[in-house]
């Protein structure tokens, strides 16, 4: 297959940071009184965005979660980031091999966890502005919209980007997108 970008996912693509960012959300849940095993956030919230978590979380706990809640979930899967997380074996001479394509990050996570961890790997420079978080999308993964918003970014053809993903969540997003 011939193609012209690469769409990458973040965490779990690029950052192996899907068991830390979920052991903290999983941990936050249980503090609030909604016990939650790594498994239960794995499930149920991997690969999705916050505003589409939120009301599968509200619904299992009963009530609203604290207005301070993502914002104490972030620093704190942002303070373990520094101990925990690396990047993907492998990935930053991948990324120089296909620096003669476009290449751009469409991810669920928040844009201060994608730039923190790019820089803190070294990573940054291979994306230049095209990070891209579902936040600011009207619908999340599974939905395409990620997908095409970001190959429109990059002035490439949904049919020639390729889309790598570790989630089926975001394989079903890639797919739809073309």
């Amino acid at each position: 297959m011939k193609f012209d970008a690469i769409i990458f996912d973040f965490d779990g693509v690029i950052a192996d940071s899907e068991l830390v960012a979920n052991i903290a959300l999983a941990e936050a849940l249980t503090g609030l009184g909604s016990p939650h095993t790594l498994e239960d956030a794995l499930d149920h919230y991997c690969g999705r965005r916050w505003s589409d978590c939120l009301p599968l979380i509200e619904a299992r706990l009963g009530r609203a979660v604290p207005e301070d809640f993502l914002v104490a979930l972030v620093d704190d899967a942002v303070a373990r980031l520094s101990v925990e997380v690396a990047a993907i074996e492998g990935v930053g001479p991948f990324l120089a091999a296909h620096a003669h394509r476009a290449r751009a990050i469409a991810s669920s996570s928040a844009v201060e966890w994608l730039d923190a961890c790019l820089v803190r790997f070294g990573l940054d420079h291979h994306f230049g502005d095209h990070v891209y978080s579902a936040a600011g999308i009207a619908r999340g993964k599974p939905h395409p919209d990620i997908y095409l918003h970001v190959a429109r970014a990059l002035g490439a053809a949904p049919e020639r980007a390729l889309v790598i993903e570790d989630s089926p969540t975001g394989v079903a997003a890639g797919v739809a997108a073309g």
